[in-house]
């Protein structure tokens, strides 16, 4: 992902991306947003979502509860032609929230963000046609 995009989903969602700037040695989100810009928006949607919820769960619950609640990204990559959403925190709820983006993700352009598909040909991706003929020029 751009570095521009990158930051901007760290600034929007300070919470979940608390360990962005980590080290390799504690945090596979050292390494950054591992996939293309394409699938920023689902990226965004699903951390609003995910902040909403647990913002609005964890109203009258302890500090305790809040903390174990929270949703904390440990890594967000590509792997096999699909988005994957590692972390720690949050509930069944989230859960769902997570199995559904990563299961879209088979359907966004993951360079461009337009619909597209699983290519094989080597790496896994999913692409869209235009960016499918250009990785395979």
């Amino acid at each position: 992902m751009s570095p521009e995009r990158d930051a901007e989903l760290c600034s929007k969602y300070p919470l979940i991306f608390k360990h962005r700037n980590g080290t390799i040695v504690d945090t596979c989100m050292a390494w950054g947003f591992e996939c293309g810009d394409g699938w920023f928006d689902l990226l965004d949607t699903l951390c609003g979502e995910i902040q909403r919820y647990v913002d609005w769960k964890s109203k009258d619950l302890s500090q305790e509860e809040k903390e174990s609640l929270q949703v904390i990204a440990s890594q967000v990559k590509e792997k096999f032609g699909t988005l994957r959403f590692y972390y720690y925190g949050g509930d069944d709820a989230i859960g769902g929230m997570i199995d559904m983006a990563e299961a879209l993700s088979a359907k966004i352009c993951e360079d461009c963000g337009v619909p597209g598909k699983i290519r094989m040909g080597g790496w896994h991706r999913t692409l869209c046609n235009s960016c499918e003929s250009q990785r395979k020029k």
